[in-house]
């Protein structure tokens, strides 16, 4: 059953629950039943060195802390949460790396690494022509490399602008602006393509590696963007005058390309003016969520972590390469002031490369409303966490119910929220509640 009609079922229970409640001469009891989701699996520990968010630890089902069982969303009439359960919507996807909807439009448009963008319409399944085809300007070489973001302009309905980050065909990392087609909703204009920046990897790289590459609005309509340190992080991760290690942050309605935001923290010297955060390794990916910017970190010898920043903390220092996860990194005895160490993160025993998710905020399981979802791409689980009030309250671990799915590369929301995941196999799941 699909993500839609799993709502409609939903909408209708708690209708059905409602008018039962509302009826029979009223005896009926109509307070709500809170549910609360599932926590059997026990949460994994963590390598929490000081100053990580007090992540050492889990909390029981329904306990955010201080006795309140709010954390786990608002209440509901629904049957309770009995667990998660994934459904195939579509296969043969080679190396997807981004799902992402348009404002207020139900298609998933799906990436893959080679250049192409497919569309899953929920009526319709995944439809046979790509919305982007543009392999002639990618490359692809490394697993790493191609087509690593896409972004919709929050007035997409209106403008049809949207955004791409790739690697080009020298191998740079390229930021570039095209529209929808004016005749075909389904089709891109291949013709209107602007490129905004491109930059090659660092001098000192010899590798074709961390990119980052994921593209996403702010609340205040700026462009976000996450570029790895170009595998060259111990020159890069802690320089703030190139686009490396850095999340980006720029005004795609000004300017010549573009504008920067006036707030941007190196506006007026210190930095390039496009860098909004730095000190990252291979950011992939982040999310925004309210005010809220979720990255997760992939690490370089034993650590993965996950960074929580609010978006009116510019100038931001995760503290890559001085550190990996909250323990030094160069040098061996160093200073942590000032940096923005991880809420959660774990060894290399437990995994080896983190794929960040997104913030869960639909309606099929209001239990998990707020619950940040991510995975190993090696070890194959799927994790959640509850962050509030500046820690995080959750830690909980969803192998038992989404199975060994193969190597998640990619989270996805779709425009009401609701969750997805595809697998460098090439599959597109979606996630569901099991009631």
């Amino acid at each position: 059953m699909s993500p839609k009609a799993l709502k409609i079922v939903a909408l209708a229970f708690a209708f059905a629950m409602l008018a039962g409640a509302c009826g029979g001469g009223g005896e009926t009891d109509s307070t709500p039943t809170e549910t609360e989701a599932p926590g059997e699996t026990p949460a994994p520990s963590t390598t929490g060195g000081e100053g990580n968010g007090g992540t050492t630890g889990t909390t029981e089902p329904g306990d955010n802390g201080n006795g309140s069982t709010t954390s786990d969303g608002p209440t509901t009439t629904l049957a309770p949460l009995l667990g998660l359960d994934m459904e195939l919507l579509a296969s043969g996807l080679p190396q997807p790396t981004v799902i992402v909807s348009p404002p207020n439009d139900n298609r998933l448009f799906i990436g893959m690494r080679g250049g192409v963008i497919k569309i899953y319409d929920p009526d319709q399944g995944l439809l046979d022509e790509p919305f982007m085809n543009i392999p002639d300007r990618v490359t692809s070489n490394g697993i790493e490399q191609g087509l690593l973001g896409l972004a919709f302009h929050p007035d997409y309905a209106n403008n049809g602008r949207f955004f791409i980050y790739h690697t080009d065909r020298d191998a740079q990392r390229q930021l570039a602006e095209y529209a929808v087609s004016g005749n075909d909703p389904n089709q891109a204009d291949l013709d209107s393509g602007v490129v905004l920046f491109d930059r090659a990897q660092p001098d000192d790289s010899t590798d074709i590696r961390h990119y980052g590459g994921m593209l996403m609005f702010g609340p205040d309509g700026y462009l976000y963007i996450t570029s790895g340190d170009g595998a060259a992080g111990r020159r890069t991760g802690q320089t703030t005058d190139d686009y490396f290690g850095a999340v980006l942050r720029i005004d795609v309605d000004s300017g010549d390309p573009f504008g920067i935001p006036p707030d941007n923290p190196f506006v007026d010297g210190g930095g390039a003016e496009a860098v909004w955060a730095y000190g990252l390794r291979n950011p992939w990916r982040m999310t925004i969520d309210g005010n809220m910017m979720y990255i997760a970190d992939v690490g370089q010898a034993d650590v993965e972590e996950v960074n929580v920043i609010s978006l009116d903390e510019p100038g931001a220092n995760f503290g890559w390469a001085t550190m990996e996860g909250s323990d030094c990194f160069i040098p061996s005895d160093c200073d942590k002031s000032g940096l923005i160490l991880p809420i959660y993160e774990y060894t290399h025993s437990d995994g080896c490369s983190i794929t960040g998710g997104h913030v869960y905020r639909g309606e099929l399981m209001p239990e998990l409303q707020g619950h940040y979802f991510f995975a190993d791409w090696c070890k194959w689980w799927v994790r959640s966490i509850l962050y509030e009030g500046g820690e995080v309250q959750k830690v909980r671990d969803w192998s038992a119910d989404l199975p060994e799915p193969g190597s998640i590369n990619v989270f996805g929301v779709d425009s009401e929220g609701e969750m997805y995941f595809a697998t460098h196999e090439g599959d597109l799941y979606a996630i569901v509640p099991v009631r």
